[in-house]
């Protein structure tokens, strides 16, 4: 376990107090939001479930939290995929100090792969009232800017080499809005997957807030 501030030192012992109750396919991570976002993991319980471990990154899901474009609310019981296509249960809550800032989160994932084998004689406990959200689980930080990308590429609905300036224009606004500038030297990465320069990039994302201010969110 990394260094761990004391606002979330309670949650690392919660950590393996639930991973204990709940058996192998129970996975509990902390996240600490005063790290940089590629390691924010300073504890984890079950790793194997998702296969991360201390010192690698969060998920999209905290980007678009940090970044500002979703709520921050509480997320429970919705349904996600890991890499390998195991089906996980997960709930995710976000740790707040005094003053309302959220400094970290705590993350419970459980595989419930074999339970949906048997999805017949146990639907009431692996299907009933679950939402299906996209998560990205991650060991490389560079592997969930390639994901942001892929998402991002798949609502625009062409490949770079076909899209227009208005296009590239919208996919760095969505890239914004998922955080994806919060994570170091993403720009080069877009820069490289557009085929355009830094200064294009710069001005394609100031006229893509600009848009955004006078016409609001598309999404």
């Amino acid at each position: 376990m990394e260094s761990i501030s004391q606002e979330l030192l309670f949650f690392s012992e919660l950590a393996k107090g639930i991973t204990a109750q709940f058996g192998e396919n129970c996975e509990v991570v902390i996240h600490d939001w005063s790290k940089p976002y590629e390691s924010t993991i300073v504890a984890i319980e079950h790793g194997h479930v998702t296969g991360r471990n201390v010192g690698d990154p969060g998920t999209n899901l905290g980007l678009e939290i940090m970044r500002g474009t979703s709520d921050g609310d509480n997320r429970h019981n919705y349904v996600t995929q890991t890499v390998d296509g195991r089906i996980l249960r997960s709930t995710s809550m976000y740790v707040k100090n005094n003053e309302g800032t959220i400094i970290g989160a705590v993350c419970i994932n459980f595989d419930i792969t074999d339970l949906m084998m048997a999805e017949k004689t146990l639907q009431s406990l692996t299907a009933s009232g679950l939402q299906p959200i996209r998560e990205s689980f991650v060991s490389n930080v560079n592997e969930l800017l390639d994901t942001l990308l892929q998402e991002t590429q798949e609502i625009i609905g062409r490949p770079p080499a076909l899209m227009s300036k208005e296009d590239k224009i919208r996919l760095i606004q969505l890239l914004d809005q998922k955080g994806a500038f919060l994570i170091k030297k993403s720009g080069e990465k877009i820069c490289s997957y557009l085929g355009i320069s830094k200064f294009t990039l710069y001005n394609y994302l100031e006229e893509s807030k600009s848009s955004d201010d006078i016409g609001g969110s598309k999404e």
